[in-house]
């Protein structure tokens, strides 16, 4: 069992679900060129939330999973992204979200992203 009580996928899988993640919502969002916040909520939301279920690295794939939304609000013309949405008290909210990935239900991480997207750029 993972972090946050997630199952996280088998290692002799990580290479099939990597190369499904960067032909499907890693080319279909990147580059991030929307433009309309929830738009581009909805795109940080999918990649976030499937390269975490994915798992594929020890240590680190919330980082690298931040890093990635922060490259792709960045190709849409964002500043830096603010991610104390996801932390402190707000962590189970943001564990619900991510559980809800699994059956590809991005809408309570895509409220998220939206959250830290209007935090960000009214700060």
């Amino acid at each position: 069992m993972g972090k946050g009580g997630f199952q996280f996928a088998s290692a002799h899988l990580i290479p099939k679900l990597m190369a499904d993640f960067e032909y499907g919502p890693l080319r279909i969002h990147t580059p991030c060129k929307a433009v309309e916040v929830p738009t581009v909520a909805a795109a940080l939301a999918e990649t976030h939330v499937e390269l975490v279920l994915i798992h594929p690295f020890r240590e680190g794939n919330g980082r690298i999973s931040r890093l990635l939304c922060v490259l792709m609000a960045l190709q849409a013309g964002l500043p830096l992204l603010d991610f104390s949405a996801m932390a402190g008290d707000r962590k189970p909210e943001y564990l619900n979200a991510v559980q809800k990935g699994l059956d590809r239900d991005y809408a309570k991480m895509t409220s998220i992203f939206i959250e830290i997207i209007r935090t960000t750029t009214s700060a």
